[in-house]
This record gives structure tokens, C-alpha cells and sequence, in this order.
């Protein structure tokens, strides 16, 4: 940027010159030490079990990023495994060995790499991938001996399939070109390690899953069809090797559990099929007779175990209720590990005792109890799920827009901040915050999280109402629900900020287009000011699946619609302090991004805040610029949104 309004601009620097900031003003100390307990909040999140079933890794920070622990009992310490600058992802077991495959990238920039970590052996884990391209998605063969991935490394675009004997990395092979710039990626191999099941997420509304034959290279569609598109996930091959399990949405407007042979042409049998919701997380036992799933219940999560032989199931009754994150079978087939978050609970790991029936099972165990940096999370606001019309609501609208109110204790008005998700395909659900918290304590503003046409959990119908050339209609949903807390008697209309990441970060500029004078504050997150521009920019693994979202650019018409439906085009008309926050290494919504939105609101004298993490991608995952970042929001809602 150039010109004499980014020369005026103030800079510092934090973290070792890593967290660059433009006129966000010094964070007084009270504010630090107002926000430090909610900051040393931490969470225990289930990776995977030990090869004997004796103990589980969990994903914990006692750092600045997350890392491999091992936890040998019920509320035992947390022994740290690895000790990594960046964050450790998807862990998995290899199956009989005490091995663990996992992935890691570089300051964000989501190039994971695979390695193989011996735990206990004192030597380092050793690198499997090429590392430079993005490999990722590890599915182990049943014999621990092979991985299967996803890698873009023949050409930097295209997620291809790879296999890998993990004792001879070098002489990884692909078997599977992707002829298009779709996502690919592994699910499971066969008993025999010959076949392998393999999907092609097209779009969020369209996925199919493949069979490939690993011994003559021929592949066919099992699920899916590109006339008729339906949402298929993979969750892996029946205990016969006949068949295999996936949910869909192909019979109705729900994701339902359904079981299918493999023989082409078969029916699919709909096993949840009186289930009104999204089977939203499947989890096979290691001897595959037995399956326990989650549905998603208006964004509560309800655990079910399956009889794999008989197709028949059971509802979990003893859960705290919550949102069920993450779970995994033991490799003896006894046990279930968990990982649960409640609105006064963080993620933490519990267990639950299986019984010798499919179906039946036992006690429930916490085996973490997460520090939540000295609060009593007893007394946090517990969400209250609402609900309001919307501008078209009875003229083939949604019905309704379901939105979580969280209102601080004492009377109104009080200040709202509302904070849009990502996705767009994502789900506002009732998850512990602690954001949301030291909001509501230290600033006393109510928090509003709405699910708008276009989020997931609500069936296909509402998730694709926001597609293409209707983008603008969920924006229009943000203005429905500023209508609503006009009705409020304790919401305080005047004083309405709007805080998102991502395609929230895009919902935020675009809602300080059409609604500035509703307005006091925004915060853009990692967000998109043009959309043309981002398809254009992001990487190149990711823009085809994006386009089936949001429109393909290259279309004249399209091209026009979004233009004219981008922020950075009509920047004249946002008339409220902005605070736009992004990480230089982000693949998914690059940083020029921000840079010009930044730009276009200085050159017209508009109030803007920008921060810049250079050792971070999409979102911020190192805790020190986490920090800071949660120090200067409430410094900018102090300045803007509570102010008359």
C-alpha cells in the first residue's frame, strides 16, 4: 500500500516482531490482567488410544500450540509427547504398533506434512512426505503397514490419491489422478489391503465415494451422482467386506446413516431414516461390529451404538449435554473415548464402558479435567436458543432463523455483538466459549450467534438457500435479526456491534455495507472483501470446490452478480470503525484481502484497526498472538461499541 494515508499509519510490533499492528492503540494492563484467566483456558481433546487400551492421547496446550499428550488414567497427568512450534493435527493410531502418524504445517499455511512418531523411543518423528506439497488425510491400511493420502504434490493443484509402505517413504506411489481441481481424499482400505474406498468432495452439497482396486488400477462410483447431487461420506467397509458404510442425503433432506454392497447398481439401505436430523460423526469398532454415531438435534449432539450385523441401534442416555466432538473405539473393542464440550465445560475426554451386546454399555468416566484458568465456569450464561423471522419468511423463506442469545446477568439494554459464523456451511452451536464469556463479563454486551440460510444442520434445503446468485439473502438475514433486537427491551438497539471470520468475516463487511447506520463496530476476521479477487487468489487445490459455493468467475454473469454483491466495491458505503485482522501465510483467503479493504477504508478517512500475524494462517493458533488478538477486540468494542 502506498499514498499519504497508509504513511500516517501508526505500526508496532509484538512477538518478536511476528504480530504487526497498524493503529491499534497500546492495550492498557487492565484489560491484560481483566482477560488473563480467560486466556489460560485450556481443552483435552481425544486423539487416539494406545495400541493396549491402557491409556489415550489427547490434543492439550501447556505452551502456545497444541501437542501430543498421553493420559494413562482417569485424571491422571498429561505427559507431553511432542514439542513443536506449530500445532500437531490429525493423529492416528498404527494399527497393532505403538506408532502414531500425524500431520503438521508451517506457520498456517495448511502444507501439511505426515510423520511417524514412536512415543517413549526418545528419537524424533520422522518425516514421510515430500515436505512441500499439501499431504494429508492418513488412513492406515489393517495391517500397519501402509497409509493412504491425499497429496497435491504432482502439480501443486491437484489433491491426487497416494499410497505410502510407511518403512519405504521414498517409494510412495499415486494410484489415483484427480482429472479435475475437486478434492480427493482416502477412506478406508479392505481386510486384504486390495481394494480401497475413496471420495471426491465436488461441493458441500455434492460428494461421491469410489472403489478403487488397488491391483488393476480400475475405480467406480459407488455413491453419489453428478445429475443428481447428494452429499456422501465415507465412514469405511462392513465387518463382511461386502459392504460399507456412508451417510448421505440423497433420500431426503437429512444426512442419514446407510449401509450399502458393494456390488454396483445396489440399493442403498437408509438405516436412521426416522431420525428427523444429521447423523453428523460415525465411528467403526476395530472389529467393525459395532458403530456409534452422533446426531446433530438442533445443535445438541445425541450418541448412538449400532449393531453392525443386525442394523439395529440405541440412544446413549448418560452424556452431559452438549456438542460431541471427536470418539474413537478401543482397540479391544470395550471401550468408547469421547470428547465432549458443554456450555460450562471445555473439551475434555471421557470414556464410556461398553457392554458385550452391540448396543449395550456402562459407566461414563472423565478422564481430563481441564484448567480453566481459576473461574468458576458453574456460573457462565448458558446460551438461550431463539428464533425470528426473516424478510421473506412465509414467501418460500425459512420459516424462521435459529440464532444462540447469550445475555449478561443484570437488566438491559445492554450492548449486543453479533457473531456470524464461517463456513458458510458451518453451524453456530452451544459450545463452551470462553470469548463469549469475557465478553459478557468484561464488557456486559449480550451475544448473539445466528445460524443464517446457508448453515449446516438444518438439511440441505436450508443450507443451499444462500447459493450462488441468492449469496446476498443471508446478508439480508443479519438485517432480520437487527430488526429483532429492535423488539428487545433489554437489547440496546444504538449500541450493535458485528464480529465473524472467514465467510463471516465477508458476512461483517458486507452487513457494514447495507447496515452502517444500525452499526457501532465490526470486526473482519480472515475475511472476504472480494470475491472475484478470492477465487482468483486462493489456492489452487481449493478453487473449484469454492466455485461450486459461491459461483464460478469465469462465467460473465456470475462474474457480474459478484462484483456487484462484493464489499470492496461499494467501501463508500461502510461508515463504521472497522477492525480487520488476518494472518500473512493463509491459503484459504489470502492476505491481499485484507490489504485492500484496509486500504479502501483509509483512503476514505474511515476509521480502521489492522493486525497481522506473520507466522500465521487462516485463524490464529499460536497463544501469544491469540492474546493480543482478544486484548485488542475488547479494547475496540471499549472505544466503539460502548460508547453512546
Amino acid at each position: 500500500m502506498t499514498g499519504p494515508a497508509y504513511a500516517e499509519v501508526e505500526r508496532t510490533t509484538a512477538n518478536n516482531g511476528q504480530l504487526v499492528m497498524e493503529d491499534v492503540p497500546p492495550i492498557p494492563e487492565q484489560i491484560a490482567r481483566d482477560l488473563r484467566r480467560y486466556q489460560n483456558v485450556r481443552s483435552a481433546s481425544f486423539l487416539a488410544w494406545t495400541p493396549t487400551a491402557d491409556g489415550l492421547y489427547v490434543s492439550t496446550r501447556f505452551g502456545d500450540v497444541a501437542q501430543v499428550h498421553k493420559v494413562s488414567a482417569p485424571g491422571g497427568a498429561r505427559t507431553q509427547l511432542t514439542f513443536f512450534d506449530e500445532p500437531v493435527r490429525s493423529v492416528q493410531s498404527r494399527p497393532g504398533d505403538s506408532a502414531l502418524s500425524f500431520t503438521m504445517d508451517t506457520g498456517g499455511n495448511e502444507n501439511t506434512q505426515i510423520y511417524l512418531l514412536e512415543p517413549g523411543s526418545g528419537e524424533e518423528a520422522k518425516l514421510l512426505t515430500d515436505g512441500e506439497a499439501l499431504n494429508g488425510s492418513a488412513v492406515w491400511d489393517q495391517a500397519g503397514e501402509r497409509i493412504a493420502y491425499r497429496s497435491t504434490r504432482r502439480n501443486g493443484a491437484s489433491n491426487d490419491i497416494w499410497i505410502m509402505d510407511v518403512d519405504k517413504p521414498d517409494e510412495a506411489k499415486m494410484v489415483f489422478a484427480s482429472p479435475d481441481g475437486t478434492y480427493w481424499y482416502p477412506i478406508d482400505f479392505s481386510a486384504d489391503g486390495r481394494f480401497l474406498l475413496f471420495a471426491n468432495l465436488v461441493g458441500n452439497a455434492d460428494s461421491r465415494i469410489h472403489l478403487l482396486d488397488l491391483a488393476s488400477g480400475e475405480h467406480q462410483m459407488l455413491a453419489g451422482d453428478p445429475k443428481n447431487p447428494s452429499s456422501n461420506a465415507g465412514v469405511g467397509f462392513d465387518e463382511t467386506g461386502q459392504g460399507f458404510w456412508y451417510t448421505t442425503d440423497m433420500a431426503g433432506d437429512f444426512r442419514q446413516l446407510a449401509w450399502q454392497s458393494l456390488e454396483v447398481g445396489d440399493e442403498p439401505m437408509f438405516i436412521t431414516a426416522d431420525i428427523p436430523w444429521h447423523v453428523d460423526g460415525v465411528r467403526l469398532s476395530e472389529d467393525r461390529g459395532r458403530i456409534a454415531f452422533a446426531v446433530n438435534e438442533n445443535g445438541f449432539s445425541q450418541l448412538y451404538l449400532l449393531d453392525s450385523a443386525k442394523k439395529r441401534y440405541k440412544a446413549v442416555k448418560n452424556l452431559p449435554v452438549g456438542v460431541l466432538i471427536s470418539m474413537g473405539f478401543s482397540p479391544d473393542n470395550k471401550q468408547l473415548a469421547l470428547t465432549l464440550n458443554t456450555p460450562n465445560t471445555p473439551s475434555d475426554t471421557f470414556v464410556l464402558e461398553l457392554g458385550r451386546k452391540a448396543t449395550s454399555y456402562g459407566d461414563l468416566t472423565r478422564w481430563t479435567f481441564s484448567e480453566v484458568g481459576g473461574l468458576d465456569t458453574a456460573g457462565f450464561i448458558e446460551p438461550e436458543l431463539i428464533s425470528y423471522p426473516t424478510f421473506d419468511s412465509g414467501k418460500g423463506g425459512p420459516d424462521a432463523i435459529p440464532a444462540w442469545l447469550y445475555k449478561p446477568k443484570g437488566e438491559g439494554p445492554f450492548p449486543v455483538i453479533i457473531s456470524i459464523h464461517g463456513g458458510p456451511e458451518a453451524q453456530a452451536r452451544p459450545y463452551f466459549s470462553s470469548t463469549y464469556q469475557l465478553w459478557l463479563e468484561t464488557l456486559g454486551a449480550a451475544v448473539l450467534v445466528p445460524n443464517v440460510r446457508g448453515s449446516n444442520g438444518y438439511g440441505k434445503a436450508y443450507m443451499g438457500m444462500d447459493n450462488g446468485f441468492k449469496r446476498e439473502d443471508s446478508v439480508r438475514d443479519i438485517g432480520a435479526l437487527l430488526d429483532w433486537i429492535a423488539t428487545q427491551e433489554d437489547l440496546d438497539t444504538e449500541r450493535v456491534a458485528v464480529f465473524g471470520g472467514s465467510y463471516g468475516g465477508y458476512m461483517v463487511l458486507a452487513s457494514a455495507v447495507h447496515y452502517s447506520d444500525r452499526l457501532k463496530a465490526a470486526v473482519d476476521i480472515v475475511g472476504i472483501s472480494n470475491f472475484v479477487t478470492f477465487l482468483e487468489n486462493t489456492k489452487d487445490y481449493r478453487r473449484d470446490h469454492r466455485r461450486a459455493e459461491y459461483g464460478d468467475e469465469r462465467d460473465p454473469d456470475m462474474r457480474a452478480h459478484l462484483q456487484a454483491i462484493s464489499p470492496l466495491n461499494s467501501v463508500e458505503k461502510i461508515q463504521v470503525p472497522m477492525f480487520v485482522v488476518q494472518g500473512e501465510n493463509d491459503p484459504r483467503v489470502p492476505v491481499s484481502e485484507a490489504v485492500q479493504i484496509v486500504a479502501a477504508l483509509r483512503d476514505q478517512g474511515q476509521p480502521v484497526w489492522y493486525m497481522n500475524a506473520l507466522n500465521e494462517g487462516h485463524g490464529y493458533r499460536k497463544k501469544e498472538n491469540r492474546d493480543i488478538y482478544q486484548q485488542a477486540t475488547v479494547l475496540f468494542f471499549q472505544q466503539f461499541l460502548l460508547r453512546n
